[in-house]
């Protein structure tokens, strides 16, 4: 789970963008667990040697996934700002709907570097390890979420993040896919 440390910051910005949006805390934690969920899936699949489903090779364009995400959340932002001279609140707010979808989605590629960790761990322990190591997991997304809760709320935070989410979201996003895709060594890289 440290290695998850990351998606605080990536959390926090999902926070930064629901404020005020009824449910977010509900998306963000199902989209944490529906991508965090698939991980575990994928790490234990291959763990119990079925390498065809996931070679290790392919982990890298993961980061496609944030990529893209982060382009379109900038695409959106600029066209948004050019709309702005409507002063439509309305407007304002259409753009920043969270889905739990986009969240798995953001969460298994951000993580999909952990499957080259779990893999070798899974593959060691026996079934009852991977059961033991999933449950602490699983119990620990929900840690990761209000330890992102807490820091999005916090009122100096909260207001940089407000302030600043509509270029920090994109930036983070497009910053996460380059570096899942340079370290994996995607594309020859």
């Amino acid at each position: 789970m440290v290695t998850n440390i990351d998606d605080v910051i990536v959390l926090s910005l999902f926070y930064a963008r629901g404020a005020g949006t009824p449910g977010t805390t509900a998306r963000i934690l199902g989209g944490q667990y529906l991508g965090f969920g698939a991980i575990l899936a994928a790490a234990v699949i291959v763990a119990l040697g079925a390498r065809s489903f996931l070679p290790e090779e392919v982990i890298p364009y993961f980061g496609l996934i944030p990529l893209i995400l982060g382009l379109l959340a900038a695409w959106r932002a600029w066209r948004a700002r050019r709309d702005d001279d409507d002063d439509d609140d309305e407007g304002k707010v259409r753009g920043k709907a969270l889905s739990v979808a986009t969240i798995a989605a953001v969460t298994f590629a951000n993580g999909g570097d952990n499957i080259g960790v779990y893999v070798p761990v899974f593959a060691t322990i026996g079934t009852a390890g991977i059961i033991a190591y999933s449950i602490v997991f699983l119990a620990l997304v929900a840690v990761l979420v209000v330890a992102a809760r807490f820091v999005a709320t916090r009122k100096p935070i909260a207001e940089v993040l407000e302030r600043w989410e509509h270029v920090l979201f994109p930036i983070v996003l497009i910053g996460l896919g380059i570096v899942i895709l340079v370290e994996g060594g995607a594309f020859g890289l």
